[in-house]
């Protein structure tokens, strides 16, 4: 029908084509373009069909309402970047949870970003001014976010080591990054501030880690002085595969199991009674070649950690004496480089 005011912008197909470059968000400008008034912008605004953002920068109620936390977070750095252009690239928190890493609780919400020509703070964001080879750059959307091994390090300079040590564990781990590339990352970063602690969460970390309890767990043993235990080490007995167990002290043998909750609270199929069942009769075959077993939750951490230790100390003051009933198997480090 002649004069029919347009449908609702977030469903007009020129407008709609520019908002999915930019995972729903649009600009003032891409609306007019796309044949809207700015009076049909206010009436979008005050009919709370559109969110602003920041200024001239918009996203539909319904996007917004469908977004988790990270989500959410992205939003907002995508309407940073159409505000401020082309230079900055997404990075430090931003980037790690573009890219899926391990960020700790209560890290600055604020947008991250890193640009060679600007230093600045803003409402809700800052930049930091440093170089971006073409190597520390991957493509996201019509932007740039640091590569996952550059965030990783640029994270590190900044964040406490146990949280560096348990972000980068989960990337070997999951295979997002290797060794090779994070070493590179340190190495290009040793003018920048903070690149020291960095440096030492690098040659703390190890792969093999399955959750960050067991990176807590190992960096924990190491602070009260005990060695440093070997990660996933697999039981056999004469008749194969028993056990692959968290951490392992060879000479004692000592096992550790680092037992979360999660486990138990999202069993995945299982209910949490038939969980707790299958790790006791876990522990009994190990337990059965004759192997010690110290399980150790996220609970001892706090003030039982001093009679944990104590426990393991004890263990491996005693080494394991007598013929071996199982035979262990060692398992390579992931994202190590081949010898």
């Amino acid at each position: 029908m002649g004069g029919q005011r347009p449908q609702t912008a977030a469903v007009i197909p020129p407008l709609q084509a520019r908002a999915d470059l930019h995972l729903g968000v649009f600009t003032a400008k891409e609306a007019l373009t796309a044949g809207l008034t700015v009076d049909d912008i206010r009436a979008e605004l005050r009919c709370r069909r559109w969110v602003r953002r920041r200024k001239g920068v918009y996203v539909t109620r319904d996007r917004l309402a469908s977004a988790d936390d990270r989500g959410r977070h992205l939003l907002d750095a995508v309407a940073v970047l159409l505000c401020l252009g082309p230079g900055p690239a997404l990075s430090h928190s931003s980037a790690a949870r573009l890219h899926g890493l391990v960020v700790p609780r209560g890290t600055d919400e604020g947008v991250r970003l890193t640009d060679a020509a600007q230093w600045r703070n803003g409402r809700g964001y800052r930049v930091a001014r440093a170089q971006l080879p073409l190597r520390d750059a991957v493509p996201w959307l019509t932007f740039r976010a640091t590569s996952v091994a550059r965030t990783l390090v640029d994270c590190a300079r900044g964040w406490s080591q146990e949280d560096a040590v348990m972000a980068m564990d989960a990337a070997l781990h999951a295979g997002r990054t290797d060794r090779e590339a994070l070493h590179a990352a340190v190495l290009a970063s040793t003018h920048r501030p903070g690149i020291a602690a960095a440096a030492q969460s690098f040659g703390l970390c190890d792969g093999r880690a399955e959750s960050p309890l067991e990176t807590k767990g190992r960096l924990r043993l190491v602070a009260a002085g005990l060695p440093l235990p070997e990660l996933q080490v697999e039981l056999h007995d004469e008749n194969g595969f028993v056990a692959r167990v968290d951490a392992w002290y060879d000479e004692a043998a000592l096992a550790l199991e680092f037992d979360g909750r999660v486990k138990y609270e999202d069993p995945r199929g299982r209910t949490p009674a038939q969980v707790a069942w299958e790790e006791k009769r876990r522990e009994d075959s190990i337990r059965a070649l004759d192997a010690r077993v110290v399980r150790i939750a996220s609970e001892d951490f706090g003030p039982l950690w001093s009679r944990v230790v104590g426990r393991i100390r004890g263990h491996l003051t005693t080494p394991y004496v007598g013929p071996r009933r199982f035979r262990v198997v060692r398992r390579p480090e992931p994202g190590a480089s081949a010898a």
